[in-house]
């Protein structure tokens, strides 16, 4: 297997225990001696942690020893990280502009007694540290240096969408599929076609082919998609058909039976194909109440269903289901070796064709099982790796019916233990929920899981990097772009192996849990809004929690206040906190205690009107997610002093955002202005922001200019202004050269901005040897492009579509021939 799990966890110790924070306390308070014995006993116990891992299944006295190694290596990072925050909590005291008042604000404890507590609790972790090296003698491991890891190459991201050239082996099912839904059939006003087979076998990768064929796009007038899930409610079943028809309408504030008459008359007289994927209820009442609801479409309107579940079938097919059988072995070979070879890689290695045919004989016709491993293999050429997958000991475990499949158990066996443990974390999301790259960055980030060893790479890169080799490797899927942000899902059985790796860290609590092992530190509400008022007795013996997530699987938030103020006084540890669609109006001024507290999620909270200024004592935070907080008068007045945040996300009713707040967050890398109504002028002193590499605009409706200091951004990659009506983007003449132009774009986004007519030069001036990708849409008064773009050697992509006025610019046509055929123009 590959470097293990807490293999990592102690390099990550070790790391942070060498910090220049840490030495400087150390040498201030006398604590050298605990700090260098911590860290000779962390080296001397890593060194054999590769052996111990491979030997914890045999042996139960090991297993026991390397949870206690987990659970005393969390808890120093825990006294580590209480040293960072102390440090840049005086960061913020020293700094030549702090008042008495500020330094009275951000006073803690007396620093003797913090002193004393600290050097405390670090000599109990050279204790614990002394007691768990001193077993290890007991176990006769050994020390192993090296250990097999796969290096495999890249593939580049797939998208949502399904190429047919892709898909091996179902030609027949999907052509027999699609002759039933353009078939019409007597009696019935809407027919319903189940697909039924095991997990992982592809029936939703079937039903993709079915639903992009040209075949069926001409067929039908409305095409709606549906992932149900195992959660299924009528109003959440309801509002999802209704985002399929109308994308970007806003359905969730909607009573039952308003949801039931706006869903009747979408459907009213179209003749629709509707596909319900992942079902998994058979409660024939609750279908029996969405059936009647999807009745009034036209004659000939269709539903595919996609279930593991021959009742589902039953209860819900009109015709007879398709049962989607396993693959050939003949297909497995040939979705294998597209997935393990590149290029004519698979005759030029006649070996590893003959070794791949034995592991694929071991998939099963499980088609996820075959892509996992090829993907897993991809471009690696060393005989010895193939043969290691073939032989591994996995194979031979007896598999139960709710098993994780061996294969997937095997890729996730061959990560890399640093992505172990970023893939792990994934499992505190539900099922089907919607990831995007952005947000799993910067969980990670949170949880300390990306790291850098040259101060010259931003950890943002890292934890990119990291969501890319992932998604190669197939643990992600469904992609898609918006906004920027790459999105992503899950599949279910990929899910189940992340809560099986991390069961006794991650705990998604639900009304019926009864009891959670007092080793979790990762808790996950997927109903918060039935949270009570006091805390469940199964969290009662849990204190050293780092994340909770309260991210619903019904689109609705914790409204208990006095949940969330026992949350922050009891969970001190808190690094990522995810409170989006709370309805509670104001956040506890307890929030500024956590200290730890890296990433703060309120999106889409409506009812806040306003934060507490003691949110600002956060100088560890580095998210805060803010968008969609309609009721928000103004942001905090010391935002200042946050001086790690490097996302930030904002919805306010202001009308001007004031110098001396946003405009100093000198860490800040993304910042993003989203409807924010009133709000007619930014900041002036953006030149402060010499880090912000990504800047988003939309939907600010009274926004009427940009200053100046926009142009002296100078580390700006990605530039998205949209749905600014009133937004003019020229600068009056002197103001052009008042700031020149100093950032180099990379992507440049405009859309729905009515007032641009003349193509502001200032945007690229810079740009013309780095800008990649440009995007103009729906801007309809836009008379011409600027004539530069048209010897721009870097762009690679341009999109132009509702922009009437440029029909006949001959720049346009120059442009189209540069970027050649990633161009769309429309």
């Amino acid at each position: 297997m590959a470097d293990s799990f807490l293999f990592n966890v102690a390099e990550s110790v070790l790391g942070k225990l060498g910090s220049l924070a840490l030495q400087e306390f150390s040498l201030a308070w006398g604590l050298e001696s605990d700090l260098e014995k911590i860290k000779d006993n962390l080296k001397v116990i890593k060194a054999v942690l590769l052996d111990a891992e491979q030997q914890r299944s045999q042996n139960p006295r090991i297993e026991v020893w390397l949870d206690n190694l987990k659970e005393v290596l969390y808890d120093a990072e825990d006294v580590v990280d209480e040293f960072e925050c102390e440090a840049l909590r005086r960061q913020v005291v020293k700094s030549g502009n702090t008042t008495r008042k500020v330094q009275r604000f951000f006073s803690r404890s007396n620093p003797l007694i913090f002193r004393f507590r600290m050097g405390h609790k670090l000599k109990q972790i050279r204790e614990r540290v002394d007691e768990v090296a001193a077993l290890k003698s007991k176990f006769g491991l050994t020390e192993r240096i090296f250990d097999r890891h796969i290096i495999h190459g890249e593939r580049e991201m797939t998208h949502s969408f399904i190429d047919a050239s892709d898909v091996i082996g179902r030609e027949q099912a999907r052509d027999d599929i699609i002759e039933t839904l353009l078939q019409s059939v007597d009696g019935e006003n809407v027919s319903i076609i189940p697909i039924v087979g095991i997990g992982g076998i592809g029936k939703t990768t079937l039903a993709k082919l079915v639903y992009n064929d040209q075949r069926i796009a001409t067929h039908f007038e409305l095409k709606l998609w549906v992932c149900v899930s195992d959660v299924f409610e009528l109003d959440k079943v309801i509002i999802k058909i209704l985002d399929s028809a109308s994308p970007g309408q806003r359905y969730a504030d909607m009573g039952i039976d308003q949801l039931q008459r706006t869903l009747q008359e979408a459907l009213n007289g179209n003749k629709y194909l509707l596909i319900l994927d992942d079902v998994w209820s058979e409660d024939p009442r609750q279908w029996g109440e969405l059936k009647t609801l999807l009745m009034g479409g036209a004659y000939g309107s269709k539903m595919l269903v996609t279930t593991r579940s021959q009742r589902v079938a039953e209860i819900m097919g009109t015709v007879s289901a398709l049962n989607l059988s396993l693959l050939s072995h003949q297909d497995c070979l040939s979705l294998f070796f597209k997935w393990a070879f590149k290029g004519q890689q698979e005759k030029q290695n006649p070996n590893l064709k003959r070794i791949g045919e034995e592991i694929v004989r071991k998939c099963k016709g499980v088609p996820l099982a075959v892509i996992t491993l090829g993907s897993l293999l991809y471009s690696v050429t060393d005989e010895r790796e193939w043969e290691f997958i073939r032989d591994n000991e996995i194979w031979k475990l007896e598999q139960k019916k709710d098993d994780i499949l061996p294969a997937l158990r095997l890729s996730y066996e061959h990560l890399p233990s640093h992505l172990k443990r970023c893939f792990a974390y994934c499992s505190i999301f539900p099922k089907d929920y919607v990831m995007d790259d952005i947000e799993l960055v910067y969980l990670w980030m949170a949880n300390g899981l990306v790291q850098s060893s040259n101060e010259n790479q931003e950890l943002e890169d890292i934890g990119l990097r990291y969501f890319k080799e992932l998604c190669s490797r197939c643990f992600f899927q469904d992609f898609s772009e918006y906004g920027g942000k790459v999105k992503c899902k899950m599949h279910d059985l990929i899910h189940d192996l992340a809560l099986s790796v991390t069961q006794n860290e991650c705990s998604m609590v639900r009304t019926s849990t009864q009891q959670i092992p007092k080793s979790v530190r990762h808790i996950s509400f997927p109903h918060p809004e039935l949270l009570p008022n006091v805390l469940p007795e199964s969290l009662q013996n849990l204190d050293r929690v780092r994340t909770i997530c309260c991210e619903s699987e019904r689109g609705e938030g914790i409204s208990s206040e006095a949940f969330i103020k026992t949350c922050f006084s009891r969970f001190q540890y808190l690094r990522f906190l995810n409170l989006s669609y709370s309805m509670f109006e104001v956040l506890p001024t307890s929030i500024g205690n956590l200290k730890h507290l890296k990433y703060l999620d309120l999106w889409r909270s409506p009812n806040i009107q306003r934060l507490p200024n003691s949110i600002c004592k956060l100088q560890s935070l580095q998210v805060l997610l803010l968008f969609g907080c309609w009721s928000l008068e103004e942001l905090p007045k010391d935002m200042k002093y946050m001086i790690n945040l490097r996302w930030l996300w904002i919805t306010t009713k202001q009308k001007n955002l004031p110098t001396g707040g946003i405009g100093c967050l000198k860490s800040l890398r993304f910042l993003f202005i989203t409807s924010c109504d009133n709000l007619e002028y930014l900041f002036e002193d953006m030149q402060g922001l010499k880090k912000l590499r990504r800047l988003k605009i939309d939907y600010c409706r009274s926004l009427t200019s940009l200053p100046q200091s926009i142009k002296c951004l100078t580390a700006l990659e990605t530039l998205c202004i949209k749905g600014c009506e009133n937004l003019d983007l020229i600068m009056e003449e002197g103001e052009e050269n008042q700031y020149p132009t100093q950032f180099s774009l990379q992507k440049l986004e405009l859309e729905f901005l009515p007032k641009l007519v003349e193509f502001p030069q200032w945007l690229i001036r810079g740009s013309t040897n780095s800008l990649k990708v440009i995007k103009v849409e729906r801007c309809n008064n836009l008379r011409e492009l600027p004539e530069c773009l048209q010897n721009m050697a870097s762009l690679q992509e341009v999109q132009i579509k509702g922009c009437p006025q440029l029909n006949n610019d001959p720049i346009r046509k120059a442009v189209a021939d540069v970027a050649g055929p990633s161009t769309s123009m429309s």
